[in-house]
């Protein structure tokens, strides 16, 4: 199995992850009763579940295109250096984003994902030229 194929299964507990945080986010502001309603009339979220629903929704934005990538450079048997290094780091830059969208050092969370975009570039040059 390729590189960019084992990243590409590994990739679902990272999706994982990024769910349970923010779904723990929202249940511990909101509260499990209210989780489980139709949420009509919902206030806005305080400032952690807020991060957990915009760190999600930034994960969803490039997973997609992880996915097209990994599954292209897989079909087409273009796997080298340069697609296996960039899934590597789109997967690595992907979960260290993860808890730097918590963390309030200025310029961290842009920096890794900056470096996620980078290993997709990657991934997209590997497998497209």
């Amino acid at each position: 199995m390729s590189v960019e194929l084992t990243l590409l299964i590994w990739s679902a507990a990272l999706a994982f992850a990024y769910l349970t945080v923010q779904a723990s986010a929202y249940r511990l502001d909101y509260g499990i009763i209210h989780a489980g309603t139709q949420r009509d009339n919902e206030r806005p979220p305080n400032k952690w579940a807020a991060r957990g629903n915009r760190c999600l929704r930034n994960f969803l934005e490039t997973y997609g295109i992880f996915i097209a990538l990994a599954v292209a450079t897989e079909i087409s048997g273009r796997s080298d250096n340069l697609t296996q290094w960039g899934a590597q780091i789109w997967f690595w830059a992907r979960w260290a984003y993860l808890p730097a969208y918590f963390i309030d050092v200025p310029l961290m969370r842009s920096s890794f994902w900056m470096v996620s975009l980078i290993g997709l570039l990657m991934l997209f040059v590997g497998v497209a030229v």
